[in-house]
């Protein structure tokens, strides 16, 4: 029963400490975090990462995203295709460069094919990875994530994932003699059109029943049902990540009629277990046993180029595609933030002797490091148009 204990310590710390962060005018997910590394394994030791939490945690992120799509605005989503592509490309590309760069200046620089110039460039790979849930978590929170600027980094984040994806295949394909990059673009493109043809499908369906059941929670069950479905299916079958599949199913259904009434019940679900547990178990992964100078000095490098070379990479496009100063800043710093997307580029590097398990501890530290201060950024950034969302708290009974 000891995943019960961690459950609740994980819980109660994570809410404590959020309460402890709005105190100090900081998003509520700067204290889940910071919760995480407190009760972890670098320094109480009270709880430690275990597949439960790891599993609780992908749903809560799963959750996280299918809101995000249901909270989209489908006519600023089609004005930002465009620009939202070419901001995913800068944001991509400029760290893969910068990362090989670092990697080789600590490490030995060596010629195109050597073992050290292909073990840069999938440092680079890792810093290509974007996870935008706590960008969304934090938008959603000061009730901007709607607007020009959100619905653009989300798009960003999402079309990122899949350039990421192929570069990642790119690169292990490199290493193995065998660059199946063709296929990645297959399956990426065949995803988008199983999920726009099952979509609308499934947004017809989702009106009938709308239409007879209105305001009741088989809508919102069912709807949920949807959201897992193409999380699965999304990685399972075509090699795109879940957060993905779920972003797509909320935006297949952010035009229905109940969509605020669905949005609140997951909302509720995700607000009370799933979403905490995410956030905390950022902190939980945190270890810093095998860290010796040479390695310190490099995460700490690999910490500031990673979350520059986003601004630099994001922010510069969305400058050049029209976004004014502030604006492009905005969307740099929303998309620094990085998650279980590079951790899934780490381990696969592992597994294919491009990455040593030490290489973990700045990966660990970027993910830290980019989930709290990208919080604090954006409230500071968006400090004049934001409007903070207090939890629903509802008296009424649900049908």
């Amino acid at each position: 029963m000891e995943f019960i204990r961690d459950l609740a310590i994980i819980l109660i710390a994570a809410k404590f400490f959020s309460i402890l962060a709005r105190h100090f005018n900081l998003p509520e997910v700067v204290g889940e975090i910071v919760a995480g590394l407190l009760i972890g394994p670098s320094l109480l030791g009270i709880v430690h990462e275990t597949d439960f939490i790891d599993q609780m945690a992908e749903i809560g992120v799963i959750m996280l995203m299918f809101e995000a799509g249901l909270t989209t605005d489908m006519k600023k989503l089609k004005e930002t295709g465009l620009k939202a592509t070419l901001i995913a490309c800068g944001g991509v590309f400029i760290p893969l460069a910068l990362g090989a760069i670092l990697y080789m200046a600590f490490y030995g620089f060596g010629p195109v094919g050597s073992e050290t110039f292909m073990k840069g460039l999938f440092i680079g790979t890792i810093m290509t990875a974007t996870s935008v849930s706590i960008t969304v978590a934090v938008l959603k929170e000061m009730g901007v994530l709607n607007g020009y600027v959100g619905t653009t980094i989300t798009s960003a984040a999402i079309i990122d994932d899949v350039i990421g994806i192929i570069v990642l295949t790119f690169v292990i394909g490199l290493k193995s003699g065998n660059a199946n990059t063709g296929e990645i673009i297959l399956k990426a493109v065949l995803f988008f059109a199983v999920a726009i043809g099952l979509g609308l499908i499934i947004f017809r369906a989702f009106k009938w029943l709308d239409s007879r059941y209105t305001h009741t929670r088989r809508i919102s069950i069912t709807s949920l049902v949807y959201c897992l479905a193409m999380a699965y299916i999304a990685e399972t079958y075509f090699g795109i990540a879940d957060i993905t599949g779920a972003y797509v199913a909320g935006v297949v259904l952010c035009n229905l009629q109940d969509e605020s009434y669905v949005e609140r019940r997951i909302d509720i679900t995700s607000y009370m277990v799933f979403a905490p547990v995410f956030f905390a178990g950022i902190g939980l992964k945190v270890s810093f046993e095998h860290m010796d100078l040479k390695l310190l000095l490099f995460s700490a490098a690999f910490v500031i180029v990673a979350m520059g070379g986003k601004v630099l990479g994001c922010g510069l496009v969305g400058r050049l595609t029209g976004f004014k100063g502030k604006d492009s800043l905005k969307i740099g710093s929303g998309m620094m933030t990085r998650g279980e997307v590079a951790l899934i580029t780490a381990q696969k590097g592992l597994a294919v002797g491009l990455l040593t398990a030490d290489f973990f501890t700045p990966v660990i530290l970027l993910i830290l490091c980019s989930s709290i201060f990208t919080p604090i950024i954006l409230k500071k950034l968006f400090h004049d148009e934001t409007t903070v969302k207090v939890p629903m708290r509802e008296s009424n009974p649900v049908k």
